[in-house]
């Protein structure tokens, strides 16, 4: 099993940023004739949001290149041992599969109105159908549940970390992008907002 974590890991989280970062940027790029990645680079509040989700991820990317090259330093630093379980690995595996196909599935719904930010130069229409039906922010909650995924197939205090700071910087983005669609789209998005639930609607 360490061995297909392993390799499992890093080629997930690259084929996951290839596919729902680096392929949906090209698409929609295509289609609206702009980069679709609307982050500010600035030094205001959001544009650190924006800096310390690259920081994440980078440092997300940096940890699974290690553990493919180095696991022997790797496996064992951080390891929370409680939750080292074939079920907790095989569980977390099968989560990180659901939440690639649940990303790439809401941002396909998305089409055009697919950004990575918020963009205010732009305006996007308010998708409602599909899997944001069931939750105003399936992106998200994909990849919060990619990272969920992530801890149990490789539970470690990186592992931990990296969920926790990406949940507390995809719920502030959260927030920032409701501000904004509250604006754009009225009491539209106020009746929307009382159907579905921010994160996931059970019923």
């Amino acid at each position: 099993m360490a061995d297909f974590i392993r390799f499992f890991i890093p080629f997930y989280f690259m084929l996951f940023f290839i596919i729902s970062f680096v392929g949906m940027s090209y698409k929609v790029a295509r289609q609206i004739g702009k980069n679709p990645n609307v982050l500010p680079k600035d030094d205001s509040a959001y544009g650190l949001v924006g800096l310390y989700f690259k920081l994440i991820l980078f440092a997300l990317f940096m940890y699974t290149i290690l553990l493919l090259f180095f696991p022997e330093e790797i496996f064992p630093a951080f390891k929370i041992n409680v939750l080292e379980y074939d079920l907790f690995q095989y569980t977390g595996i099968i989560l990180m599969f659901f939440a690639l196909i649940w990303v790439v599935i809401a941002q396909m719904q998305m089409k055009n109105s697919w950004r990575i930010g918020i963009d205010n130069s732009t305006k996007t229409e308010l998708v409602t159908h599909g899997l944001f039906r069931f939750s105003r922010n399936p992106i998200f909650l994909g990849m919060t549940i990619s990272l969920v995924g992530f801890f149990l197939a490789f539970p470690t205090v990186i592992a931990f970390s990296c969920l926790l700071i990406g949940s507390i910087l995809m719920q502030i983005q959260i927030r920032l992008e409701e501000e904004y669609l509250l604006k754009e789209h009225g009491q539209i998005y106020m009746d929307y907002k009382k159907r579905v639930k921010r994160m996931l609607r059970l019923y």
